[in-house]
C-alpha cells in the first residue's frame, strides 16, 4: 500500500484538448520526467478503440519509469491495452464487477464526492479513492458542489484506503492537500496545455512534508 500511496502523490489526468499542442503521449512523457507519479488516461469523447491505441502508446512511453497507468471509465480499453488499472465513477460499472474482471493484481480507483460514497466503498475491492472536487474546474463540468479543503479532510478521515484529491488543484495547493491527510493530488490543467509540462510538473514542491498516514 505504501507504493500506491507514493504513486498517488502527483497524479496526472490527461485531457486531449489541453494536450493538443504536444499530444497526450509527449505531454505525459514530459510530465513524468518532471515528477508525475501516476497517469490517468481520460478522454470522454474517444471510442474504446481510440483509447486502446493511446493507452498502448502511453504504456510504451512509461516503460521503465515505474509510473502506473490507469484508464478512466473504460474497463475494456484498460484490459486490452494492458494498463495497470482503471478508475471509475459512481455511475459507471460497479466496483465489484470491475474487480472481478480486472483480477487482484491491477489497480482500481473510485471517485467519491460525498461521505456516503466513501463509506460505501469496499476496501476489499477498491484500491484508492479520488476525492473531490476540492474546487470547481472547467475540465469536468458535471462535477458536484466543491468541498474545499475542510470537506476533503472529512472525506479522507473516513477512508481506510489511500486517497487522492482532485478538482481545480494547482502547484500552490500541495501543502493544504497534504495537511488534509490525502496522499496526493490529481491535476489536469496545471500541467496539460502548459508550454513546458515538465517544468510545470517539477514546480509541485513536496519538500515541506508528506502525509503521516
Amino acid at each position: 500500500m505504501t507504493a500506491l500511496r507514493d504513486a498517488l502523490r502527483l497524479y496526472l489526468v490527461t485531457d486531449p484538448a489541453l494536450c493538443a499542442t504536444y499530444g497526450v503521449v509527449n505531454t505525459v512523457r514530459a510530465a513524468v520526467a518532471g515528477g508525475v507519479t501516476m497517469v490517468q488516461l481520460r478522454d470522454k469523447t474517444a471510442t474504446t478503440a481510440e483509447r486502446i491505441a493511446v493507452a498502448r502508446a502511453l504504456k510504451q512511453a512509461l516503460t521503465g519509469t515505474g509510473v502506473p497507468l490507469v484508464v478512466n471509465d473504460d474497463l475494456e480499453a484498460a484490459l486490452a491495452a494492458g494498463a495497470d488499472g482503471v478508475h471509475i465513477g459512481q455511475g459507471d460499472i460497479s466496483p465489484s464487477e470491475a474487480r472481478a474482471r480486472l483480477g487482484s493484481d491491477r489497480i482500481l480507483g473510485l471517485s467519491c464526492e460525498t461521505a456516503e460514497a466513501v463509506l460505501a466503498a469496499d476496501p476489499g475491492v477498491v484500491d484508492y479513492l479520488g476525492l473531490g472536487p476540492v474546487f470547481g474546474t472547467a475540465t469536468k463540468t458535471d462535477h458536484k458542489q466543491p468541498i474545499g479543503f475542510d470537506g476533503l479532510a472529512r472525506l479522507v478521515a473516513l477512508s481506510p484506503r489511500p486517497t487522492v484529491a482532485i478538482g481545480g488543484l494547482k502547484q500552490t495547493h500541495v501543502a493544504e492537500v497534504l495537511a488534509s491527510g490525502a496522499d496526493g493530488l490529481a491535476v489536469v490543467s496545471a500541467i496539460c496545455g502548459k508550454p513546458d509540462p515538465r517544468a510545470n510538473a517539477r514546480a509541485f514542491d513536496f519538500s515541506e512534508g508528506r502525509t503521516a498516514r
